[in-house]
């Protein structure tokens, strides 16, 4: 009897533990970060090594900007689980923008190992979407000097063709928008709209209308188009 009673403490703990959790995280979805950050770190010192927790906390930062806090937790993240391509190109993610935010030779240290943790995410993971993502805009964006060059973005732009066709146009789309191809832009803005159907494709192509080709007459046409089909 004494073992059942235990028995039923533990799952009693663990089911309340859960619904911290799921508090917290309805919280973040809500936007409530201090609240739902409150939660964690109170789960956080009965379990220290909860990956979920870790991971929420390190989010939360991210999306309060607090980048420091977000490379701490990820850290933790990456060297437990160095497996895991998410919880890497998070960390990757969390130093890209800590690089901006600093002087421009502090930023330059740490690009090797931005691109690294980018890197190594997509070999881990071959369908790993978002790794591949910050690829193309990292080798866009980082000098040639330091490394950067149209023909590296191309590689992962191409990888992410064969993972999915609307992100794989996406990224074409914005490799020729950033160097102001922008026939060729359109071509595959439109290419992905016409797959993809969904609000992101509609967005960028509408975006790319009115703030790129600064042809609102497109952009009204194309926001009737996507009204009639919603």
């Amino acid at each position: 009897m004494k073992l059942f009673c235990l028995f039923l403490f533990f799952c009693s703990f663990s089911l309340s533990a859960q619904t911290d959790i799921e508090r917290a995280e309805k919280l973040m979805s809500q936007k409530r970060y201090t609240e739902s950050k409150s939660i964690l770190e109170s789960y956080i010192k009965m379990h220290p090594n909860d990956p979920k927790t870790i991971e929420n906390l390190g989010d939360i930062a991210g999306l309060e900007q607090k980048w420091s806090d977000a490379i701490k937790y990820y850290k933790i993240l990456k060297t437990d689980y160095p497996k895991n391509a998410n919880y890497i190109y998070k960390y990757g993610g969390a130093l890209g923008m800590k690089a901006k935010s600093v002087n421009k030779f502090k930023a330059m240290g740490m690009l090797n190992e931005i691109e690294q943790s980018f890197v190594i995410a997509s070999k881990l993971d071959s369908y790993h979407i978002d790794s591949r993502w910050a690829l193309v805009v990292y080798y866009l964006e980082v000098p040639g000097i330091l490394g950067g060059s149209e023909s590296k973005s191309q590689k992962y732009a191409t990888q992410l063709e064969h993972i999915s066709p609307v992100d794989g146009y996406l990224a074409n789309a914005y490799i020729a928008e950033y160097f102001k191809r922008y026939k060729e832009a359109e071509r595959n803005y439109l290419k992905a709209n016409e797959i993809g159907k969904s609000k992101v494709t509609y967005k960028k192509l509408y975006d790319f209308y009115l703030n790129k080709l600064k042809d609102s007459d497109k952009a009204k046409k194309l926001k009737e188009q996507f009204e009639k089909i919603i």
